[in-house]
């Protein structure tokens, strides 16, 4: 066989192939004395508002709402501790008290000092209203009095060092002191901490601050609790970005009635910074082409048609539609690569119908 003879053979094979796949599609061979044969089976969805939530993942730090580190405040030694390791306290609870035998004596003495002296101040008082007496001997007595008064206030003070009481409601941590250990001003004695509502304090990126703002939502989660998610909202944002790490401190307030956060904790935190509702189709409808996209619409007629759309974001399994298509279109999500425009498709159920119509039918044939 010729070279020539070869090519009109294969250009002749070609298009005959190419008669039997187009009378395939459109049902028409002989001239169109066929019958239509069936299009293909395709899945499909309606466009339909979807719930779009953006988020971003960050690790942080579980703070205490208050935190602080009891210490002595004069040398002297331990006379009661009043706690124990772990317990609740409320407000201006005693929880140490220092030696304080001396300071009460001294303020027995000034007490009794002041009594003296606000007595001569009246007298002084009567005697220059009477006349009996000059001004400047109320002006001694009054300045008598107000020292007096200045010493048992300063006793007062002294004796209020060594009573050491909680700042705030919270939880007492390990004690570091016991009855009787001389202490001195800075000593640790215990913790106290405020874990009603703990403080997440964690990193973002530069680039979403934009995004970020007080009132945002966050979910935590520690390894103590793996099955467990601790909703917080955003209650700060760092004015300053870290020049080494180019991200931004975000501090949230998770409440935590039950204890279960404690601080030093290690979170794992999801920030939700938008939370939207738009047009969306499954992402398995979108047909990419180059740079640009499409769906597949069925009409009522079943025939599909090629419409090129403009997408958004993306979130659990849909693609957002900015442009191309209304609400309510039925698009192709399975099958796309089996549909051809112009061309007619078959739905499951129709497709499953009609098979088991034609079994039927073709057994009780005669």
């Amino acid at each position: 066989m010729s070279r020539i003879t070869y090519q009109l053979a294969l250009i002749a094979a070609l298009a005959v192939g190419a008669f039997y796949a187009v009378s395939y599609f459109t049902g028409e061979e002989g001239g169109g004395g066929g019958q239509r044969r069936p299009g293909p089976v395709v899945g499909v969805s309606i466009a339909a508002p979807q719930t779009f939530v953006q988020t971003i993942e960050a690790i942080g730090d579980a703070r205490a709402n208050e935190s602080v580190t009891l210490m002595a405040k004069v040398t002297d030694t331990i006379r009661a501790i009043a706690f124990t390791d772990g317990q609740l306290v409320e407000e201006g609870d005693v929880v140490v008290e220092l030696a304080s035998a001396e300071q009460g004596a001294d303020l027995i003495a000034a007490r009794a000092q002041l009594a003296e002296a606000q007595a001569n101040y009246e007298r002084a008082q009567d005697l220059v209203r009477r006349g009996s007496a000059s001004q400047a001997r109320l002006d001694e007595a009054t300045a008598a009095r107000d020292a007096a008064r200045g010493r048992v206030r300063a006793l007062e003070a002294r004796l209020g060092d060594r009573v050491i009481r909680a700042p705030f409601a919270g939880v007492l941590g390990l004690r570091m002191v016991s009855p009787g250990e001389l202490v001195r001003p800075g000593d640790p004695i215990v913790t106290l901490d405020d874990v009603s509502v703990i403080k997440a304090d964690f990193s973002v990126p530069e680039r979403y601050v934009p995004l970020l703002r007080n009132g945002l939502q966050i979910e935590a989660f520690a390894s103590a609790w793996p099955e467990r998610g601790f909703s917080g909202t955003v209650t700060s944002v760092s004015t300053r970005v870290d020049v080494a790490t180019r991200s931004v401190t975000v501090r949230a307030e998770i409440p935590n009635p039950e204890g279960l956060l404690r601080p030093g904790m290690l979170l794992a935190i999801t920030l939700t910074t938008e939370n939207r509702t738009a047009l969306a189709v499954p992402e398995t409808a979108i047909v990419p082409v180059g740079d640009v996209r499409y769906v597949f619409v069925i009409g009522e007629d079943l025939k599909a048609a090629r419409v090129e759309v403009r997408t958004g974001s993306r979130y659990a399994g849909f693609v957002e539609i900015l442009s191309g298509i209304e609400a309510g279109a039925t698009v192709v999500s399975e099958g796309t690569h089996k549909v051809i425009p112009g061309l007619a498709v078959q739905l499951p159920a129709a497709a499953d119908a009609a098979s088991g119509g034609a079994g039927s039918g073709g057994g009780g044939a005669p």
